[in-house]
């Protein structure tokens, strides 16, 4: 109860709030209509493409990129087409090996796609600023007006994912950007994104309701280490700088983004200025993050690929402007189903520091294996130095060794069990499966050793005490308590078991080491929810 006591206070909890007001699609079907000049708008697979890498000079370096243009019948490039840049989501981006099959579709309608190599040389999982990607990616803005066929009034840019982080800022920054194409965006600050994802993931693969304390813990701290200054990031004073159509496209199976709230908001950011941003948003029926849906192959199985609408409506969008900007409707497809708001995450108070949570992790191991490995070598010493000493070796009292062995290894085991627990719910959630043999079993598992742990500690508290109890009736009784005050002085083969707590520097360093470690390591696992009681 003390356990769960202290993992209730330690640190927030979470209670997301429900999305009671839902999007309504005004109707399934995805089509963009209200070109401007129909004849204009090209269809997907009418154009042949030519794909041409280019080399793009950057503030320091330079990056590659694939320029892909639409051809005429014959051979020649199309003139005054639209343009469109891509950004890059999280992670890594080749030219080659990014946006494959939309740049190819859009080019094929018509619309010359440039897609740089992603800058990486100041891009790491802990520091990214994306105000100077933004500037990175405007060098290839730059390129692609100056590209033979492209008609320079009418270069966009493509985001997807952390992209559309990066877009708003480019436009603001250069309202010459005619469009800008958002696809799954997150919209709110990277970390409330993190947290409303875990949230959605974890739910799909059916944990217990105690592991959901965890998101705002592992979310709303500062991690180890430091740096992750863009987790807070917010996006929404460039947005409300927008002066460019945008086109938001989201999946509908996709767990990770808020969905509706992300489109409402940027509905509503965009309109702060007053200029002309109108906001077309489109969900895609059982399409996931990367707007790919299941397809079938020639042998029976199944492959990833962009959802067949898609590349039509951006491309549609794209070439008719701007009469497509705000024709009606404005927010069609599959209907969303987001089922809690991404809001603030709360920030911990005596774990807030990812530092400290993970010193104390490092110090409670260290001292349950240091006290244990003082006393061994002290043990080799002293039978090579002095064999046959007429001091008494160090010892544990009757029963204390025995439980001060389960409460070390019960505190290291329920650590280690914890994180495989939570290693393999991982996994679930990112494969987007559910396996309640691992998930509410694996739990029951590692809150039993928990349990056994605790138990472990109370009968140390109680050798001890008793120990302490025996001892302090041996010296009213006017008993000899040995020469080291912890027992009466035995008599020959008789053993004092029955009052001795420790005896000896090397078995007290053992029992503090031991018990301030587990200690330790038992807070940290009642932060993480292992003891919760429901309070």
């Amino acid at each position: 109860m003390g356990l769960a006591l202290v993992g209730a206070v330690a640190g927030p909890q979470w209670d997301p709030v429900p999305v009671s007001d839902h999007l309504v699609p005004a109707t399934s079907d995805t089509t963009v209509h209200g070109a401007s000049d129909p004849g204009a708008v090209g269809e997907v697979g009418e154009f042949e493409v030519r794909e041409t890498p280019v080399s793009i000079p950057l503030d320091g370096t330079e990056v590659g990129g694939l320029l892909r243009q639409p051809l005429d019948a014959q051979g020649e490039v199309l003139g005054g087409r639209p343009g469109l840049v891509y950004v890059h989501g999280a992670g890594t981006g080749k030219s080659t090996e990014a946006f494959v099959e939309s740049a190819t579709a859009l080019a094929s309608a018509g619309v010359v796609t440039l897609v740089p190599d992603k800058r990486l040389d100041t891009y790491t999982t802990r520091d990214r600023d994306y105000v100077a990607m933004a500037a990175d990616y405007e060098r290839s803005v730059d390129l692609l007006r100056a590209t033979d066929g492209v008609d320079a009034d009418r270069v966009g840019v493509y985001g997807e994912s952390e992209g559309t982080w990066i877009v708003p800022i480019m436009q603001a920054q250069d309202p010459a950007i005619a469009t800008t194409v958002l696809v799954s965006a997150p919209v709110v600050p990277p970390r409330q994104q993190a947290a409303f994802a875990v949230d959605n993931y974890l739910r799909n693969t059916g944990v217990p309701d105690q592991v959901f304390r965890a998101i705002p813990r592992a979310v709303g701290m500062q991690l180890p280490g430091g740096g992750f200054d863009y987790a807070d990031f917010d996006v929404r004073p460039w947005l409300e700088q927008q002066t460019a159509p945008v086109l938001m496209a989201y999946g509908a199976a996709d767990p990770s983004m808020p969905v509706e709230q992300g489109a409402r908001q940027v509905i509503a950011d965009t309109a702060v200025g007053g200029d002309d941003a109108p906001v077309t948003v489109r969900f895609y029926a059982d399409a996931n993050h990367g707007i790919n849906v299941p397809t079938p192959t020639p042998g029976g199985g199944t492959e990833m690929h962009l959802h067949p609408d898609f590349a039509r409506d951006v491309a549609t969008w794209v070439q008719g402007m701007p009469g497509t900007a705000d024709a009606e409707p404005r927010i069609a497809g599959a209907q969303p189903n987001q089922l809690y708001l991404a809001s603030a995450v709360p920030q911990p108070l005596w774990w807030g520091n990812g530092d400290i949570v993970v010193g104390g992790v490092l110090v409670g191991v260290g001292l349950l294996v240091a006290g244990p490995l003082v006393w061994i070598v002290h043990a080799l010493v002293r039978r090579v130095v002095r064999p046959r000493s007429a001091v008494p070796a160090p010892r544990l009292g009757r029963g204390l060794r025995t439980a001060l062995a389960g409460l070390g290894a019960g505190s290291v085991a329920t650590m280690v069990a914890l994180v495989v627990y939570l290693l393999a719910v991982a996994q679930l959630a990112l494969d987007y499966q559910r396996d309640d043999l691992v998930v509410q079993g694996g739990w029951v598992g590692v809150r039993l050793l928990g349990v056994a742990t605790a138990v472990a500690a109370a009968l140390v508290l109680r050798r001890v005490v008793d120990g302490r109890a025996a001892r302090r009736a041996a010296l009213a009784a006017g008993a000899d308590t040995g020469p080291d005050g912890e027992g009466p002085a035995p008599a020959a083969g008789e053993t004092p078991d029955h009052v001795v707590v420790a005896r000896g520097w090397p078995a007290h360093l053992t029992f503090w080491c031991v018990v301030v470690g587990s200690l330790a390591l038992l807070l940290t696992l009642a932060y993480w929810g292992v003891y919760q009681l429901g309070i």
